[in-house]
């Protein structure tokens, strides 16, 4: 019997905060994570600003010996999920560990262990790297990490899309609960993507904006004047469980995944499709799946990257699938807080959209000073807005063309 999967449970680690209630207390505030990096010395490249997560210490969320064993994408990963079943008020140890699942996206994993590494054995020569580090580096590391933490035999899966590799774990992690194949899911996107060398082929890529000046305001979606995304790292955890289950134990809920909807452009290896209709056909679906109708869609957590390219593609295809609608909704994009934390950043949307339908707040879209004549929506320009939100859109899309929207509807 099909079931209904709700989200009970929030952690996360981001550059403008740790935690809910510091990270809510900063999006609703407008209150950016951006600044010159500070990690490695970024002379001779052509950008200078991240979204670093500076104030993390992984030794507050396990023992300084499991932490050192760690990379950093799976230390977020093992933080924010414990977190997230703190916040859940759920202990594993009375579930029934087949039950269980996880599933986290990353892009890169721990990078910066395969970057360490690299220039070991290059300086050293054989018989010196780590004979750890290909599980650290591995994309897998954190599903792993967690599912050994907790003792969880559930299903588990690592996606790796990507940008969007975060909200299609939280999707697959919906449909398992949906197929009434877990109870609960440990569900999110991790990514500690700021190295040397990671760095070094967005700046080449030519994607990252150059403001140097203000770096706070170099992340501006929608903007006329924006120039490129600002790279970023955290982790986004949500705990997901079916309601028969979280009813059971008289869990607070916050929101229910209603619906999702995954596309691909078929495009182009390194471009995206400029109309936009695979983003929108996404929108369709996940809305089609949830049975909401597009006129009871009262906020859309953007993808926003300030990319000039996928703003103006995402507004096409918000207008292609709400009419006149598109003009009555709210809009935002927490990017312009965050940056893009590349697989991290749906689960980011995912824990911002929830925390606005419980506070009934639109987060603003910050740094948006003039207009784009191609981008003429609502984007809750500088200010967050009070707005009662019973139905939300969350859209992320990815390099290669993926494309994944999820509908988030209030739980009453």
């Amino acid at each position: 019997m099909a079931q209904r999967a709700v989200i009970t449970g929030l952690g996360i680690i981001a550059p403008n905060g740790i935690g809910k209630e510091r990270y809510w207390d900063a999006i609703s505030s407008g209150r950016s994570g951006i600044r010159k990096i500070s990690r490695f010395n970024t002379a001779g490249y052509s950008a200078k600003s991240g979204g670093e997560v500076l104030d993390f210490n992984p030794a507050d969320y396990m023992e300084k010996r499991k932490a050192r064993m760690l990379s950093r994408f799976a230390q977020f990963a093992l933080a924010a999920s414990k977190m997230a079943l703190d916040d859940a008020g759920l202990a594993l140890d009375n579930e029934d560990p087949y039950r269980v699942g996880v599933s986290i996206g990353t892009s890169l994993g721990g990078k910066e262990v395969d970057e360490e590494q690299q220039r070991t054995f290059i300086e050293k020569g054989c018989n010196t790297m780590n004979p750890i580090s290909m599980p650290q580096a591995s994309n897998n590391f954190a599903v792993a990490v967690i599912s050994s933490e907790y003792g969880i035999h559930g299903p588990s899966a690592t996606i790796s899309t990507g940008c969007t590799s975060g909200l299609n774990a939280i999707s697959y992690a919906a449909d398992l609960i949906i197929a009434n194949k877990a109870d609960i899911v440990i569900a999110g996107g991790s990514e500690a993507a700021l190295t040397p060398a990671v760095f070094e082929a967005f700046c080449m890529a030519g994607v990252l904006s150059k403001r140097e000046t203000q770096p706070e305001t170099a992340s501006r979606p929608f903007d006329k004047h924006r120039d490129g995304y600002i790279l970023a790292e955290g982790c986004g955890i949500v705990v997901i469980e079916s309601i028969e289950h979280a009813l059971k134990r008289r869990a607070r809920i916050y929101a229910e995944i209603a619906g999702c909807g995954v596309t691909n452009d078929a495009y182009s290896l390194m471009r995206m499709e400029p109309t936009g209709k695979e983003v929108a056909r996404a929108m369709e679906m996940a809305l089609q799946n949830a049975a909401i109708a597009p006129g009871d869609v009262d906020y859309i957590s953007a993808h926003g990257s300030s990319s000039l390219l996928t703003d103006k593609r995402e507004t096409n295809a918000i207008r292609m699938v709400f009419g006149t609608h598109a003009y009555q909704l709210s809009v935002s994009s927490i990017k312009s807080m965050v940056g893009q934390p590349l697989a991290a950043a749906g689960s980011f949307q995912v824990i911002s959209t929830v925390l606005a339908m419980q506070n009934d707040t639109i987060p603003p879209t910050i740094n948006y000073e003039e207009k784009d004549p191609d981008c003429d929506l609502d984007y809750t320009p500088n200010h967050c807005r009070k707005r009662s939100i019973n139905n939300a859109i969350v859209n992320s899309f990815g390099l290669g063309g993926n494309n994944v929207s999820v509908a988030l509807r209030k739980y009453h």
